[in-house]
């Protein structure tokens, strides 16, 4: 009895070890493997691929390019690490390495790589890494930093290609009958005309019913759509710059009531590359950047919107007070021979069709014209699509001074074939088919011009127009 009560309670036997240690291990094994578990679940149970093209999905996409740095942004097809390494063209010696970016199922399996620490006016080439693994890609991935001009030489020529309206069919989620997208192949003419920067005006998806409810609905068309074979070459030659309007943004003439207009600007985040998403604290598309001597203003006409059929609605607008207010003092604060102004709908027109910019807010276009007119800025051209037509207005204010409306529309999606009437319309400018346009940039720093020129869908020139102070010729 003695002996018995020692083994119950007294020295612990050689089995009684033996379990205790077992115990241990497991108890530090466990939370490890939950651990492990936990930091990728997305990957549990998929094999995952072993070499960088396989684990590629789209791009690289490259996003701004300035003096100092470039952003180059890739999708994977899983959680993965992604790495950008970089030289100087024709020096591998000046090899650099962005910082490492894990991609997540919540972004899309998105990454934005900064390339750092620049030379301005220099070509660089570079290489997606993906798990550690090269991606080896058909066409060239290089780009060019802005040039240091500024009390050197004149500003440098420069290009930009621009367009709206990019609907990518998908059968079973289109609307039946007739494919509402076609000609392709004009990402291909685009890229043939080397711009240096590609400025995307909104529709540049089409969410469909089952898309923009829910994360990953936008995050698939955002993917189907940007994966085409014919817009990769392109992606990775120029620096894109996008605003949003209506239909990837939400459904057809969403809001600033879209219940999910948040979760739609976290997702437009994710898949381009603005340098900036939203100004003052607050949401949306609008930004500004400067291309050597010009400045980019991309504004937002959805996220701020009052309901178009809202007569009563307190303090209706299109911009926003904010928005509005940031942007006419920016317009009078830029000094650059041109102030481009990127903005969904046609702001300089006289028709009466409900898909004008400002159709529903009169006023705040008044104000918008009256502000240019009294304080004499010179050089404004907005830069609108949506229309579904190309042509090119302009109109003279009572100060003398000349204000533009290139609208660019459609690059894939149907073609609106209505004659509008317009006042302000160029002759000879109107296009009724796939088109894009290429803003030509260039002349001494106090004698610059714009000379804009307009191409179809397999890359014909449709018309060409010089813009200057004096107005259009």
């Amino acid at each position: 009895m003695k002996c018995r009560f020692k083994r119950l309670f007294g020295v612990p036997s050689p089995e009684t070890f033996i379990l205790i240690g077992m115990y241990k291990y497991l108890t530090l094994l466990f939370p490890l493997t939950l651990l492990l578990g936990c930091a990728a679940p997305e990957n549990a149970g998929k094999e995952q691929p072993t070499d960088g093209n396989a684990a590629l999905q789209n791009g690289p996409m490259l996003g701004y390019v300035d003096m100092r740095e470039a952003l180059i942004w890739i999708q994977t097809k899983g959680g993965n690490k992604v790495q950008v390494q970089y030289w100087e063209a024709g020096k591998p010696e000046t090899k650099k390495w962005t910082d490492p970016v894990f991609t997540s199922k919540e972004r899309g399996y998105t990454a934005k790589c900064t390339a750092e620490l620049l030379e301005p006016g220099t070509t660089y080439e570079y290489t997606v890494f993906i798990g550690g693994q090269p991606v080896a890609l058909p066409y060239p991935t290089v780009f060019k930093t802005q040039t240091l001009w500024q009390w050197r030489t004149d500003p440098p020529a420069f290009s930009v290609a621009t367009g709206s309206c990019a609907y990518i069919n998908e059968p079973q989620y289109d609307r039946p009958g007739k494919p509402y997208g076609s000609n392709y192949q004009i990402f291909t003419s685009i890229y043939q005309q080397k711009p240096d920067v590609m400025l995307w005006l909104g529709d540049n998806v089409y969410y469909r019913e089952p898309d923009w409810n829910t994360r990953s609905g936008m995050i698939h068309r955002m993917t189907h759509d940007r994966a085409i074979p014919e817009l990769q070459p392109l992606l990775a030659a120029a620096a894109h710059y996008a605003i949003w309007d209506d239909h990837d943004y939400g459904p057809n003439d969403s809001d600033g009531s879209w219940v999910h207009k948040d979760m739609a600007w976290e997702v437009f985040r994710d898949f381009w590359g603005n340098p900036t998403f939203g100004v003052n604290g607050q949401k949306g598309c609008t930004t500004r950047f400067q291309y050597n001597d010009m400045d980019f203003f991309l504004l937002d006409n959805r996220y701020f919107r009052t309901p178009n059929q809202c007569e009563n609605c307190p303090d209706r607008t299109l911009l926003g007070k904010d928005q509005l207010q940031w942007f006419l003092a920016s317009l009078a604060e830029s000094r650059a021979p041109f102030k481009i102004v990127a903005i969904g709908g046609q702001v300089v027109t006289t028709s009466p069709d409900h898909e004008t910019a400002f159709h529903y807010f009169p006023a705040e276009r008044d104000s918008i014209m009256q502000f240019i007119e009294r304080e004499k800025i010179k050089g404004v051209v907005f830069l609108t699509g949506d229309k579904h037509f190309t042509e090119l207005s302009a109109m003279q204010n009572k100060a003398g001074i000349w204000i533009y409306d290139l609208t660019t529309s459609p690059l894939t999606s149907g073609v609106n074939p209505r004659a509008e009437t317009n006042a302000w319309h160029v002759e000879g400018t109107r296009v009724n088919e796939h088109n894009f346009s290429v803003l030509h940039f260039s002349g001494s720093r106090t004698n610059r011009k714009l000379e804009i020129t307009n191409y179809n869908a397999n890359g014909k020139e449709m018309w060409t127009k010089t813009i200057t102070a004096d107005g259009v010729r």
